[in-house]
């Protein structure tokens, strides 16, 4: 969420070339540290699901989360590739270039890259989703998170700012700090479910 904040202003409907260059000229530094972030928030997400996974299978889901686990590693790898390609936009402001024909060029292949990310994306979150409904009373994990889960799905898909910025975010807070919280409360659960 918090790249996303750092994230300069662009709108909040589908990419727009313009005002892309525009935030990218207006802060090249903003600009760079918001797509790491974001590229860094990606690799640290795919992790998570890595955490949750394992989780999972401790707790007897053999099938939803071992066959969604790809998928979100594929949909989060592509996703990271997305702030590679806003640095266009940086490369050319810092050389003098024109932002937003840089900004153009990148889009054919930007908007493919978002709606794969996003399917791969959603077909994974929601595969944890029912992972964690399968197991869900064993863990005592919310309902809420399940549907934040299957949220996080569906705003992976939208190409509109809003959606991608702040609902994916907002969803992604409201189903992983509840279901770290019991992961890291019920470790001696998944122990005696081992054994």
């Amino acid at each position: 969420m918090a790249a996303f904040i750092a994230h300069p202003y662009i709108g909040l409907g589908p990419p727009d070339e313009a005002a892309v260059a525009r935030a990218a000229a207006s802060s090249t530094f903003r600009w760079g540290i918001a797509h790491l972030m974001v590229a860094v928030a990606s690799a640290l997400l795919i992790l998570a699901f890595l955490a949750i996974r394992t989780y999972l299978r401790d707790a007897g889901d053999q099938r939803w989360s071992a066959r969604a686990l790809p998928f979100v590693i594929v949909g989060g790898t592509l996703y990271a590739i997305l702030p590679g390609m806003e640095f266009a936009a940086l490369a050319a402001v810092e050389t003098g270039g024109d932002a937003r024909a840089a900004q153009a060029a990148v889009e054919p292949w930007f908007i493919p890259v978002i709606l794969a990310s996003g399917v791969a994306s959603a077909m994974g979150f929601v595969g944890f989703a029912k992972g964690l409904w399968s197991t869900g009373s064993r863990l005592m994990v919310p309902r809420f998170v399940v549907i934040a889960l299957a949220a996080m799905g569906v705003s992976r898909m939208v190409p509109v700012t809003a959606v991608q910025f702040y609902v994916h975010a907002a969803a992604a807070l409201i189903a992983l700090w509840p279901l770290a919280y019991v992961m890291w409360r019920q470790p001696k659960v998944m122990q005696a479910a081992r054994s």
